[in-house]
């Protein structure tokens, strides 16, 4: 199969607040790569080393299960980590840290080297229980952020009230899991109907 030209990621919504996560870094980058985590997983645990950390980051994470060590990063770091996201401007660094997690098989995210990364942070819309994870590859985070617009704009503002009916609905549901799957395909397809 050729898969040249598709993109061949596999998307998972992790729980965060579950994981250990360690940010390097507490620039413009770090503050980047925190913002748009505590915005998605408000709960998620993290750890942020830096000889520097931003005020603005400061004041970002203050209500937030964030750690802040400011000091240099050491190898020892990495222990227990479940995911690190590498945010500096050393990519010697970086590559140092993507060495060490190969041997313990820790996923970690290097902000702008595609080719470093075992995952991306993706666009990502919300609304209520719903999230929509939008991901261009690493080739074009731009393009993902204009499609994350795009859909925050067209879904409706009564989404999670659909999400919340459909799973009263669900609820009262008896039968087999195919009859089931089937009723909610007869009622959900209504919300893919398109007048041409």
């Amino acid at each position: 199969m050729n898969t040249q030209n598709k993109n061949t990621l596999y998307p998972i919504f992790l729980k965060l607040n579950k994981l250990d996560l360690l940010i390097v870094g507490g620039g413009n980058v770090g503050l980047e790569k925190v913002s748009f985590i505590l915005k998605n997983s408000p709960d998620a645990k993290i750890t942020m080393i830096a000889t520097f950390f931003l005020d603005a980051l400061r004041e970002l994470v203050k209500d937030y299960n964030v750690t802040l060590i400011e000091r240099a990063f050491e190898d020892s770091d990495l222990k227990g980590r479940d995911i690190v996201v590498c945010a500096t401007d050393n990519y010697d660094l970086h590559i140092h840290i993507v060495e060490l997690n190969k041997h313990t098989k820790t996923l970690t995210n290097v902000a702008d080297t595609p080719d470093l990364c075992d995952f991306y942070l993706g666009s990502i819309v919300s609304r209520g229980d719903l999230k929509i994870a939008i991901s261009t590859n690493g080739k074009s985070p731009t393009l993902g952020k204009r499609i994350r617009q795009y859909l925050e704009d067209a879904l409706p503002d009564n989404t999670q009230q659909i999400i919340n009916g459909l799973k009263a609905f669900r609820d009262t549901l008896k039968g087999d899991f195919e009859s089931k799957v089937r009723a909610l395909n007869d009622v959900t397809k209504k919300l893919s109907d398109r007048e041409d």
